[in-house]
């Protein structure tokens, strides 16, 4: 669990303009989001997306600086008159390493720091006729909760389901070790797809989790993500139809060179195969894409295979996210805690029943708790200037305090 250094979440007063920047894979994102504090609303003024050669995303934060800039100048002169500008930067908690920032898989930049990115405000500075105000570098689970926290201000959870997975939560300063102080909360990052990694999910891993690992690019890490995220869901469903197939369960024992090739089964088909009234047919289609001979009785074993896998990941996140529920009730010392999570990602918003899973399963571990569920919108952008936002406003009440105080100081 890492500490975020974010210590409050928004609570309406915010406003302003702001850049968010994005960095993925291969594409960088920049955003002007608007904070308009009398219609209690965020918007997203404009953006633009800036293609990244690979050689930079494998190169210094210098070269990326230069890149960004030029992308981050160009939607500055395009939509915005003179005033102060807050930059932040985001970057994804799917993958990461000691001296280096990974954006997403795929992107490895040396060398990034919270100074490199003081280095990119200051360029941009010089750059163009905006001040820079401030720099934030955030994650996408905390700009969710940020995000969401502007819509629904009992918002104090934020949980990735997606391409991987991932939780932040507001805890009370006072367990928080790094952290000196006893009033106020933090937002900690729980890097919850890392659970397991010491050993600790052997007893509930399957063979073809351990298969999944060990063929993955980072064995023995995040293994509790490995059960769960859209990167791995897909290729666990093809493991466990080849086995079926060997033992002449499924598809008359027959196998196909496509579904003994790794990853050929994409996640995506388990949320086709699952809907409802077009699941089956969608099943008869994968499948003959696949080149196996699939009657009705395989399509519907197909069916319960994916239905199988999607419920494990849902009752998967619920446990960790009702233990998180719990924890802030008990810590506050509440008899019923009432909260809101935030949520993104692709296997929560597109799966047909995935959210349903892990209500209910929720419902069930974390009896005292009532949660609302808030998809986010945009929680990348929007939630990272918020972050910057919220900043803002604090360090404004603060000047205010300061300012009363020293008048309080003059009279007497």
């Amino acid at each position: 669990m890492l500490p975020t250094f974010v210590r409050a979440t928004p609570d309406g007063r915010e406003k302003g303009d702001f850049l968010a920047l994005d960095l993925g894979g291969t594409n960088f994102r920049v955003l002007h989001v608007r904070v308009v504090e009398e219609m209690q609303k965020l918007l997203k003024m404009d953006s633009k997306i800036c293609a990244i050669p690979q050689e930079i995303m494998l190169g210094t934060g210098e070269q990326v600086c230069v890149s960004v800039g030029r992308c981050t100048i160009g939607i500055a002169s395009d939509g915005l008159a003179s005033r102060d500008i807050l930059l932040l930067s985001r970057t994804s908690d799917s993958c990461g390493g000691p001296g280096a920032v990974h954006a997403n898989q795929g992107c490895q930049v040396q060398g990034v720091s919270s100074d490199t990115l003081v280095r990119l405000a200051s360029g941009l500075d010089v750059r163009c006729d905006y001040d820079i105000g401030s720099v934030a570098m955030v994650n996408d689970t905390v700009g969710t909760m940020m995000s969401c926290g502007y819509r629904d201000q009992s918002c104090e959870i934020g949980m990735i389901i997606g391409t991987g997975t991932n939780a932040c939560y507001m805890e009370e300063i006072k367990n928080v070790k790094r952290v000196e102080g006893e009033d106020g909360r933090m937002c900690i990052n729980t890097e919850w797809g890392g659970f397991g990694d010491d050993g600790s999910l052997k007893d509930i891993q399957t063979e073809f989790d351990l298969v999944v690992d060990r063929d993955s690019l980072n064995p023995g890490v995040h293994v509790f993500e490995k059960m769960i995220s859209g990167m791995y869901l897909g290729e666990i469903a093809r493991l466990v139809l080849v086995k079926l197939a060997r033992d002449k369960l499924l598809f008359g024992g027959d196998l196909s060179v496509a579904l003994l090739t790794q990853d050929s089964f994409e996640t995506r088909f388990i949320s086709e195969i699952e809907e409802e009234n077009t699941g089956l047919q969608k099943a008869q289609e994968i499948l003959s894409k696949l080149d196996l001979p699939a009657g009705p009785v395989d399509c519907q074993i197909v069916r319960l295979v994916c239905d199988s896998l999607s419920t494990r990941s849902a009752q998967l996140c619920a446990t960790a996210l009702a233990t998180i529920a719990n924890r802030i009730r008990v810590n506050r010392g509440l008899d019923h805690l009432s909260t809101t999570v935030g949520v993104d990602g692709t296997v929560y918003k597109k799966h047909p029943n995935f959210s349903e899973k892990l209500q209910e399963t929720v419902r069930i571990l974390a009896p005292k708790c009532d949660i609302t569920f808030l998809v986010s919108d945009d929680g990348s952008g929007k939630g990272a200037a918020m972050v910057t936002a919220v900043a803002q406003r604090l360090a404004m009440q603060s000047r205010i305090l300061e300012d009363i105080d020293g008048e309080e100081d003059e009279e007497n």
